[in-house]
């Protein structure tokens, strides 16, 4: 395996975005978030993250230091709370959920924007190449990283629980090899299922290395990891040259 490989992804996003995907994805209220839940769930990305070799901003760090500290508030009867200044609510999550309602206020914004620019793009069409509302694909929603980790943490789970999984010893996968592999399952320009990826492995050391070479390719874009519809299974496809 090639230990030194790090991921850089320029679809990397921001602490309080995992914190919205992990409530999305457990549609929970926003306004009752656990904190045990929650902090339990984002520490588990955080170790993904590491395990990957992901490089990840100081922020991401902040945050899980923040959320630890909120976490132990929460344990201690309210009389025995450390005092916080400017601090009006006895609850210790509020501060956090205020943050975390103003940015997805931010993110929806940004969300209709595109939405409209998408929409202009299939109404107008270039001169000479009459285009309709009806005859515009419509475009997958493209899957972000933390659906992506997601997805690679229910793969080693499903594994971890089969008795045969197992470090092979003397087996020296690299990123180069699984990428030219994924290359070759879609040169005819099929979709790759994403759980097909990882269907006839049986060791940790090959999921990983797997998984890197997937986020390579999209970082390089030579595929996009697109999901058609919410909790369907991500699909792997190339992208036209």
């Amino acid at each position: 395996m090639e230990t030194e490989y790090k991921v850089r992804l320029e679809i990397f996003e921001g602490p309080l975005d995992l914190l919205l995907y992990l409530i999305k994805r457990d549609e929970l209220d926003i306004y009752d978030i656990s904190l045990e839940r929650i902090t339990r769930q984002y520490l588990e990305y955080l170790q993904a993250f590491k395990e990957l070799n992901i490089d990840v901003a100081g922020e991401f760090v902040v945050m899980a230091a923040n959320l630890i500290y909120l976490k132990s508030r929460s344990l201690l009867p309210v009389d025995q709370q450390p005092p916080e200044e400017d601090v009006e609510e006895d609850d210790p999550r509020w501060d956090l959920i205020r943050q975390l309602i103003e940015y997805k206020k931010f993110k929806e914004a940004a969300a209709q924007l595109q939405a409209r620019e998408l929409e202009q793009e299939r109404t107008f069409a270039r001169i000479g190449e009459p285009m309709t509302m009806a005859s515009a694909p419509l475009r997958l929603g493209e899957v972000g990283i933390f659906q992506l980790i997601n997805a690679f943490q229910n793969v080693l789970k499903r594994l971890d629980a089969k008795e045969d999984l197992r470090e092979i010893f003397g087996e020296n996968f690299t990123v180069s090899d699984k990428i030219e592999w994924i290359l070759t399952r879609i040169a005819g320009g099929e979709s790759l299922r994403f759980s097909e990826l990882f269907a006839q492995i049986a060791s940790r050391v090959e999921i990983v290395v797997t998984f890197l070479a997937l986020l390579e390719l999209i970082r390089l874009k030579q595929v996009r990891a697109v999901q058609q519809n919410v909790f369907e299974e991500i699909e792997i496809v190339p992208i036209a040259l």
